[in-house]
Formats: C-alpha cells, structure tokens, sequence
C-alpha cells in the first residue's frame, strides 16, 4: 500500500520556555502504524484521549460507533460522526454527489468478490437520515476513509492551539499549520516528487490533504470509488484549505471530477489552491 503511515506533530524550538525532552508516541490508529513527536511540552494525553476517541467513532478495522451503525442501520449520532456527516454532507452538495460516504457497501462488493452492481443501488447520501438519531437507508453503510484523517488533524490542532503550542505542523496523513509556514512536497504514486507548496499559517490554521487513486488497487479499480462509476480523472489531488477535514474530503471527490467542474466545486467550498496531476506526470495549480 503506497501510503502515508506516521503521524507525527513536528512542533518549531520556539516553544514557550526552555526546549524540554520530544513527547513521544507510537502505536496504531486508522488501521495504520502511526507515531507523534513533539519535540517541546505538549498535553499529550489530551491529544492521544482524543486520537482514540476519533478511532472508536470512525475506524472500520474494529468495533466502533460506524461499524455497529452499519450493522444495525441507526445510531444516536456521537458529537465526532455528526461533525463528520456535516462536512460530508457539505463536499457532497458541491461536488455533485462525487463524495459520497455510503460507498461501502461499494468497497466490500469488490473486496469480496460480492454483487456489484446491486451494492452501487446502495449507495446515496441523500437517503441518510440525520435527526435525534443517525439512520441510514436499507442495505446501506457508511466509510470516513476519506475524511477522518482530516477530521482527526483538525481535532488535534484545536487542542494544541488551545493550549498555546503555536508555530507546528500537524501531519496525519493530511496536514494542519498552526502560526508557521512550511514547505511541503507533492508526491504522485507513479511519478514521484513532481512539487512544492508553501502550507502558511501565520494567521491562524490552514490544511493540505492529498488523494491519489494509484495509491491503492481494488479489483477492477481503485479505491477511490465513483458512487456512479466515474472514473478517476487525475492521478493526484492536492487541496489546500482552513479545515483537513474539508480538504480531505474535497480532494477524495476532485479525483473523479473533469477541470470545469473540479474549479465550480472548489468555488463553493471556497478552498484555496487546489494541485492536480494527471496521468502522464504533469502539474497544474486550478
């Protein structure tokens, strides 16, 4: 699997008071071997309690609030799955249906050799229910692949930044600056290193989140699933926006979205640039 595995929280020397011992942590979450360093006095365990919580929401590898929703069909709906289902709801809406949590009923069609073509009639954010419960429509079930790394960088920053630990780079596999700029690289699955871009958040947080269809095969395709069977149309998105979660989320759904309609999204959600490369290699900022 071609694919980010470490978390890190690179914090800058310039923390308040004298430099102290890096905070370290390394373990599992999201299905993937993830580490945090912080190198300066952080509220570490404030920011693990809430790594944890974020996975027993969202995580399909275990038991979770998404997992037993998708096997009984409701749920009261945790603070983290609404948030969640908001922005969804949100990169949906813009991105004409090319987002779409309800894919996986998608996903384990493919993965497991089942019927695919009845698992596609699944698929429909609109027929999630969203009142004093979670309810979703019948046959169907849900993935945040595409937006709980982002959900879960926007969590960690607002802790760190409430607690003052400024000048940091929060990177979950998609990326929070908080007070700093930094110098982040594009990689594409086939070609490489293919750019550069400068993530400013010297006026408060700003996110990066990168997709790329290469980075991981399904039979028959990849495993950024167009819930009407598109086709990806770029090799590599690079979104740049105030919130990972909407970044994470847009760039899962740029992937499968023609340039006419990956810039109208993009106005409606107001992100900032957004990277594409496409098949042969080439880089173009929209």
């Amino acid at each position: 699997m071609k694919r980010r595995r470490f978390l890190q929280i690179a914090a800058a020397a310039s923390l308040v008071g004298t430099r102290t011992q890096a905070s370290t942590w390394q373990g599992r979450a999201f299905g993937a071997d993830v580490s945090i360093q912080v190198p300066g006095p952080a509220p570490m365990a404030e920011v693990l309690a809430e790594i944890a919580a974020i996975e027993a929401c969202f995580s399909l590898y275990r038991d979770s609030e998404v997992t037993r929703l998708n096997a009984t069909g409701r749920a009261p709906g945790s603070a983290h799955l609404r948030a969640a289902l908001k922005v969804a709801q949100q990169v949906h809406q813009a991105t004409q249906g090319a987002f779409d949590p309800t894919v996986q009923s998608l996903w384990t069609a493919l993965a497991e050799a089942g019927d695919v073509p009845k698992a596609r009639t699944k698929i429909g954010l609109e027929h999630v229910e969203i009142g004093p419960e979670i309810t979703l429509g019948y046959g169907q079930s849900l993935t945040f692949n595409g937006i709980a790394q982002g959900y879960a960088a926007d969590r960690v920053a607002q802790i760190l930044a409430r607690h003052g630990v400024g000048d940091c780079l929060i990177d979950m596999g998609e990326y929070c600056a908080l007070d700093g700029q930094f110098r982040l690289g594009i990689e594409d699955p086939d070609a490489g290193l293919v750019g550069r871009c400068t993530l400013d958040g010297r006026g408060g947080q700003r996110a990066l989140a990168t997709s790329s269809p290469g980075a991981l095969a399904l039979p028959g395709g990849s495993h950024i699933l167009g819930p009407r069977g598109q086709r990806p149309v770029w090799s590599t998105v690079t979104v740049e926006a105030e919130s990972a979660a909407l970044a994470d989320a847009a760039s899962t759904a740029f992937v499968l979205l023609e340039k006419a309609a990956l810039k109208q999204a993009a106005r409606s959600l107001r992100t900032g640039p957004v990277t594409v490369v496409d098949f042969e290699g080439n880089l173009q900022v929209i």
